[in-house]
């Protein structure tokens, strides 16, 4: 198996949502809000993670929206356990919402692998910032998670310099935590957020 080569058993239909009322939504505010376009094509996975960067704006939040709904894809996102709770619990769950206890002994990677095990399909899309304002250095997490999981990552750029979400290739990772944090790193290299001084 190459370096790249995503595991059999991953490989299938992404996962799907919405209907062509939703996907309109989506293609209309991405419209409005600058004409963004996508570059790229989505792997043929039930699994992955999507780690989206830059993030330096408020504004990242409602774009990605407009895209997964143009896209008609279903995707996952971490929360605080203590967020998942009435009334807002079974919203934050459809909306892909994942509860997580980060003070539990088992850790927040953990529990994600967890996740991953026991789910046939599952897109989770985060920051590797952790924040809208400048880092030092991205969270490793999602790597670690990615690399106990075998589950590939799709780099995910948002580039304010052309209003285009950028769709790269999927990396699986298997080395060094540091050296493929700088391959997620190169494949979104270009990509310039809208305030470029918190990236």
């Amino acid at each position: 198996m190459s370096q790249d080569q995503i595991p059999a058993h991953l490989i299938g239909d992404f996962p799907l949502r919405g209907n062509r009322f939703s996907r309109w939504v989506g293609r209309v505010g991405l419209r409005l809000l600058g004409g963004w376009k996508i570059e790229g094509e989505l792997p043929q996975v039930r699994q992955a993670i999507l780690p989206v960067a830059p993030h330096t704006s408020n504004w990242d939040f409602f774009i990605g929206v407009f895209v997964m709904l143009s896209l008609g894809i279903k995707l996952s996102f971490l929360g605080k356990h203590t967020i998942f709770r009435f009334p807002v619990n079974g919203i934050l769950r459809w909306l892909g919402g994942i509860p997580l206890n980060r003070s539990s002994a088992q850790g927040v990677v953990n529990q994600m692998v967890a996740e991953f095990q026991q789910r046939d399909e599952l897109i989770l899309a985060l920051s590797p910032e952790g924040t809208r304002k400048k880092v030092k250095e991205w969270k490793k997490g999602f790597l670690h998670m990615a690399k106990a999981a075998q589950v590939p990552v799709v780099p995910i750029g948002m580039d304010f310099s052309r209003n285009a979400i950028v769709i790269t290739k999927p990396l699986m990772i298997s080395g060094e935590i540091d050296n493929e944090l700088a391959r997620v790193k190169a494949a979104l290299k270009d990509c310039v957020g809208k305030k470029p001084e918190y990236a």
